[in-house]
């Protein structure tokens, strides 16, 4: 039953995007204005010459180590500062305004910041993005912790679990939704900011070339990059994602 969902799962997908297809075929040919709204078939063309030159695989390749640097740091220290906060409620209440301010702080701020602070590099970037997407996971991990059951925690200290034994068994089922859910909102917001920051101050990756070609006015080589990242985090979000969702979630309903 559960392969059959997920192959009715596929299908839905595969029809949504090839009627995503042809919505914008059939609104480029009523445009005809190849300049500002080239068809799919031309994207296509543009795609394929730029990964058999190998440019798209090196900028492609390169977002995505931006992708995964902000990514991890973001999880990482979100998630602990998320528990610390959720489990203390008094350094919650001191801390909650910085929380507030970095959440509601405009990226684009943060990123100018970064750039003009530390320079024009990989850290800057990187930390800018982190720092974004850092305030939505401390904020997501603090409401999980808030949730955490009291009366598994208390069968756990009765039975003398060790530290680790806790985690492992107590904390990390009930915060396993969460996590995923922070995962899963972040990751699409994070490349999205990694694009902004390559756009405004990086030598490759796929924001790079967007920049580059809105300087020339193509739209073709914009719209194939923007495809081809979109591609790869479709990629991302349905095979490894969701899975991983739905595992966190089966506890809760076993």
């Amino acid at each position: 039953m559960a392969q059959k969902g997920l192959q009715v799962d596929r299908a839905a997908l595969a029809v949504s995007l090839a009627a995503m297809a042809l919505l914008w075929a059939g609104i480029s040919v009523l445009a005809d204005d190849p300049v500002r709204l080239p068809t799919p078939w031309r994207v296509a063309e543009v795609l394929w010459a730029e990964a058999a030159a190998g440019d798209l695989g090196r900028h492609v390749l390169a977002t995505l180590g931006r992708v995964g640097w902000s990514f991890g740091i973001a999880m990482a220290a979100g998630s602990v500062l998320g528990l610390l906060l959720g489990l203390h409620p008094r350094f919650d209440r001191w801390a909650d305004p910085w929380v507030v301010i970095a959440l509601n702080l405009p990226a684009l701020v943060v990123i100018v910041l970064a750039y003009v602070w530390f320079g024009l590099n990989e850290l800057s970037a990187v930390g800018a993005v982190a720092f974004n997407k850092t305030a939505m996971v401390v904020v997501t991990m603090r409401e999980g912790a808030r949730a955490l059951d009291p009366r598994i925690a208390e069968m756990a200290r009765v039975y003398r679990l060790s530290p680790w034994a806790r985690l492992r068994h107590v904390m990390l089922p009930q915060l396993a939704p969460y996590l995923a859910a922070s995962a899963r909102n972040g990751l699409a917001i994070i490349w999205k900011l990694v694009l902004v920051v390559e756009f405004l101050g990086r030598p490759n990756g796929v924001g790079f070339q967007i920049h580059l070609y809105f300087q020339l006015f193509d739209v073709a080589h914009v719209l194939a990059y923007s495809a081809a990242f979109v591609a790869v985090m479709l990629v991302m979000e349905y095979v490894l994602l969701q899975p991983v969702e739905l595992r966190a979630r089966r506890w809760r309903t076993a």
